[in-house]
Parts: structure tokens; C-alpha cells; sequence
């Protein structure tokens, strides 16, 4: 079936866009807080469960059986499974390493993306966009430097999720003009649902939670699920050229974030490494809207 193009709002879309990564932000956070109480496996399966009942509430009843009709099950399967896996790296990290830090290594994903895009997409990388990744990486360093006061656990951990994000978001793009965007959402919610219910039985007896624990714990779900679904509808107002680079104001509302809710401010290297990488992604980013 062919959609008509929606009409486009740059300006509405490059506000949803950013409500969507402030809830992402809110999402992360709300995770570190919880990781110090409950087992990561439990909160990635509230965060999906409740994306779940989301869908099924507010989308299921009015899309039926095209939410779920697909011709790419198997890439749609894989792609979910980057997603959950990105959650559960992500989650890992913010336990162990202050919240800005572990969402700047996150934010090599678009970096990787470059890297894949070759073998996957059949896109042309040339010498340029090499020597960004390479830059990017060297913002890494300047985060997770030998001596430094970061968890080498942790700083895996986020390496772990930015290499699942980027995975995500080559299969994204290849499934984007193929399936509806709400399918796609469907997905990631029904598989990641499917594949973290397995790990109930060896977490299920940890978990008691108290009557604000609970709202936070479904906060998970709400922030999550209602942020990709603004995000979609952003991305149908904007183009991706447009949006993209303010992909990075993620990393201002984390750190912010970590500010207030943690106490945390990153020392002079750690902020010099994120700000490398932002610039690296944000470099990527706008030669990718003069190409196309």
C-alpha cells in the first residue's frame, strides 16, 4: 500500500524530536535510579511490557492486522533484538558510570553506522568520513582514559550499546522504506516483551517494589514508548537531514540530568570527550543531509 508523503513542518518536527530525546534522557535516568535497587533483565522487561500495552491500547485497535503484516520478519526480529540488547548494555552502563559519560559512548552509534554502512547499505565511505570515526573514537578515549575515575566495566558496557544502536539504526534504515512506521515500532516492543518475559523466573523473586518504585518502573515504559512514537511523527514532519543534528542535545539533557538527580559534573577531559564526539556525529550528520 503507498502513503501519501505528509505535509512537512520542519519547525513541529525539530520540536517533537527534542520532547523525544528529553524523554529518552528522562528514561535513562530513571533506569540508573532503579539499577541500584533492581536487576537490570527485570527493568528491560517492564520498560518493554509496558511499550507493549501502549501499542496494544492506542494503535492495535485502529491499525488490526497491518500493525503486524510484514514482508522483512526476520530483519524486523533483529532489529528488535539490537534494540533490546541496546537497553540492557545501556542500563548496565548507567549502574556503573555517571549518566552523561555512558550516553556520550553511547553516541558512537552514529559513528559505527558509518562503518557498516559500507557492507551493509552498499554505501561509499570515503577518506573524510574515515577520519571522523577516527576522531570519535579518540573522544572515547579522553572519557575511558587509563587512570581515569570511570568504571572499565562500565565504559564495555556502553561500548556494548552503542554497537547494538548502530546495528539498529543500519537495519532501520533499510526497513524504513519498506514498512510501515508503526509496524517497526510494534516489533521492537512485541519482541523485546517475548525475549525478557524468558528471564522472569531467575529475577521474578527480587522483585518487590514500593508504590513510587512502581510508578518509576512504569515510567520506563512511558518514556519509552511514547518517545519513539513522537519520534516517528517528528521524522514525518522533518526530514532526517533536519533533525539528525540535534541528535546531540541528548547529551546536554543527560548531563544536566546527572547534575541534578546524581551530583555529578564531568571533569575537563570527561566533557572534552564528549564534546568530540558530538562534533564528530555532528559533522557526519550534516554531510549526510548535503549528499542527499
Amino acid at each position: 500500500m503507498n502513503h501519501s508523503p505528509p505535509a512537512q513542518h520542519p519547525l513541529r518536527g525539530i520540536l517533537l524530536f527534542m520532547l523525544a530525546l528529553m524523554l529518552f534522557a528522562l528514561l535513562d535516568a530513571t533506569a540508573k535510579h532503579l539499577t541500584a535497587t533492581f536487576a537490570v533483565p527485570l527493568l528491560v522487561w517492564a520498560r518493554y511490557i509496558l511499550h507493549f500495552v501502549i501499542m496494544l491500547v492506542f494503535v492495535a485497535p485502529s491499525m488490526r492486522a497491518r500493525l503486524v503484516r510484514t514482508d522483512n520478519l526476520g530483519l524486523q526480529v533483529l532489529r528488535a533484538l539490537a534494540l533490546v540488547g541496546t537497553t540492557g548494555f545501556a542500563m548496565m552502563a548507567f549502574r556503573s558510570m555517571p549518566l552523561a559519560e555512558a550516553t556520550a559512548v553511547l553516541f558512537l552509534a552514529p559513528l559505527l553506522v558509518t562503518l557498516l554502512a559500507g557492507p551493509v547499505l552498499g554505501e561509499r565511505i570515503g577518506t573524510g568520513r574515515w577520519a571522523v570515526v577516527f576522531i570519535g573514537f579518540a573522544g572515547v578515549l579522553l572519557i575511558a582514559r587509563p587512570g581515569g575515575a570511570l568504571n572499565p566495566e562500565g565504559v564495555a558496557w556502553a561500548l556494548g550499546g552503542a554497537v547494538c544502536y548502530a546495528i539498529y539504526q543500519v537495519l532501520t534504515r533499510r526497513l524504513s522504506h519498506a514498512e510501515h512506521p508503526l509496524t517497526l515500532l510494534f516489533y521492537t516492543a512485541l519482541v523485546g516483551t517475548a525475549v525478557m518475559s524468558l528471564s522472569l523466573p531467575w529475577f521474578w523473586f527480587e522483585f518487590a517494589p514500593s508504590p513510587l518504585q512502581w510508578l518509576m518502573i512504569a515510567s520506563l515504559g512511558f518514556y519509552g514508548g511514547v518517545g519513539h512514537f513522537i519520534l516517528i511523527r517528528a521524522f514525518r514532519l522533518a526530514p532526517a537531514s533536519v533533525l539528525t543534528p540535534f541528535g546531540y542535545t541528548q547529551l546536554i539533557w543527560a548531563a544536566l540530568l546527572g547534575w541534578l538527580v546524581f551530583g555529578h559534573v564531568p571533569d575537563t577531559l570527561s566533557a572534552s570527550g564528549m564534546a568530540v564526539i558530538a562534533a564528530a556525529g555532528l559533522w557526519l550528520a550534516l554531510g549526510e543531509g548535503r549528499r542527499r
